[in-house]
C-alpha cells in the first residue's frame, strides 16, 4: 500500500523544514512527500528542495488551502492520502499506529488521531485535543474501531484534525476532494461526505503537534462562522436522509449555525446584522434561542449594552 504525504504551503520559510523532517523521520516511511506552493513569497521553495530533495513541488498562484490540498490530491501516486500543514509536525508512530488499525479493521476509509497544540516555539498549550473536549475516554473505549453514526457525532463535534488524517484516495475523489469556495470548515465538509459511505474513526494517540501562532485562519471568528453555516447547509443537502437515520434533523442543524453567527453579531454589537441571522435561523427551524435574541435586537443599543453589562455582574457574582 502506498502512501502519498500532501503539505499546503504558504509562506512557510520559518516552520516546513521541521514539518518534512517529521514525514522524512517517520517509523513506517511514506512512500511519496507532495509539496504544493500555494503563492509563497518566502524562501519556501528553497528550504523544501534543501530539506527534501526526493519531495515533488508543485507551485501555483495563491488560491488557499482547500485548492492546494487538492492538487496535491490529483498529483498523488498513493492509494492513500496523509495530509500535513507545513507548520505543524507529525510524532514518530503516526503512520504505523494508523497502519496498525488499518490492518485490523481494513473496512476504514479514514482515520484521524488526536493532536497537541504547541505555540511557536513549541511550548505546549493543549496536551490532548480530545481530552480538551471531554472526548477522550470514548475514543480510549472505541480502540480503533469504526466509528458508530460517524456523520452524527461529526456535525456535533468535528473530531477529526485535517493533519492527523490518512484517507483513501478514492474515498476523496468520492467525495469531490475540498469545497475551494469555503475558507473555514472545507474539511469537515469532506470528512462529513466522506462519512455518509465509508466507515471511519479516530485514535486517542497524540500523532500531531499542531502550532498555534497569530496568523493561523482559525483566530477569525466572523468569517469562520459565517462559512461554518454553508458547510453546515451543504451537508444538510448531501447527507439529509443519513443525518435523519443517526438522530439529527437537517433544519436544526443549519438553524443552530445560522443562531451561532447571530449571537457572534449580537456580541459585537452588531445589532442589526445579528438579527438578520437570527430571523433566518427562526425561517429554517423554530428555536427558543434565535426567537429570544432577535427581539433582544429590536431594543436600544443603550438599552442592550445595559442588559450586557448587568448579565456580566451577574455571571461574576456567581
Amino acid at each position: 500500500m502506498k502512501i502519498s504525504a500532501v503539505v499546503p504551503a504558504y509562506n512557510a520559510a520559518a516552520f516546513i523544514g521541521q514539518a518534512l523532517a517529521s514525514i522524512q523521520q517517520q517509523s513506517t516511511p511514506i512512500d511519496e512527500i507532495i509539496v504544493v506552493d500555494d503563492g509563497s513569497s518566502d524562501d519556501t521553495e528553497a528550504i523544501v528542495r534543501s530539506c527534501a530533495p526526493e519531495a515533488l513541488y508543485i507551485s501555483q498562484c495563491n488560491q488557499g488551502p482547500s485548492v492546494a490540498r487538492n492538487r496535491g490530491i490529483e498529483a498523488a501516486s498513493g492509494e492513500w492520502i496523509a495530509f500535513l500543514d507545513a507548520d505543524d509536525q507529525w510524532t514518530r508512530e503516526k503512520t504505523t499506529a494508523q497502519l496498525s488499525v488499518l490492518k485490523k479493521h481494513p473496512e476504514l476509509r479514514l482515520i484521524a488521531s488526536d493532536m497537541k497544540e504547541v505555540d511557536a516555539h513549541g511550548n505546549e498549550i493543549t496536551a490532548s485535543v480530545l481530552a480538551k473536549h471531554q472526548q477522550q475516554a470514548f475514543y480510549q473505549a472505541l480502540n480503533g474501531a469504526p466509528l458508530p453514526n460517524a456523520l452524527a457525532r461529526l456535525v456535533t463535534k468535528n473530531f477529526i484534525p485535517t493533519g492527523t488524517v490518512l484517507v483513501q484516495r478514492q474515498a476523496l475523489l468520492q467525495a469531490g476532494l475540498f469545497n475551494p469556495h469555503i475558507r473555514f470548515g472545507e474539511d469537515l465538509e469532506l470528512w462529513a461526505k466522506i462519512a455518509c459511505h465509508h466507515p471511519m474513526t479516530c485514535l486517542p494517540a497524540i500523532h500531531m503537534l499542531r502550532r498555534q501562532h497569530a496568523t493561523n485562519t482559525t483566530t477569525h471568528t466572523g468569517p469562520m462562522l459565517k462559512d461554518l453555516t454553508r458547510v453546515m447547509e451543504s451537508i444538510a443537502t448531501y447527507g439529509h436522509e443519513r443525518l435523519k437515520q443517526q438522530g439529527i434533523s437537517p433544519s436544526t442543524l443549519i438553524a443552530s449555525a445560522l443562531a451561532d453567527l447571530g449571537y457572534w453579531q449580537f456580541s459585537q454589537a452588531n445589532y442589526r446584522e445579528a438579527r438578520h441571522e437570527f430571523i433566518h435561523s427562526l425561517r429554517v427551524h423554530l428555536n427558543k434561542r434565535a426567537l429570544l435574541y432577535a427581539i433582544v435586537c429590536l431594543l436600544p443599543s443603550k438599552l442592550i449594552t445595559e442588559g450586557k453589562a448587568l448579565k456580566q455582574r451577574l455571571n461574576d457574582v456567581n
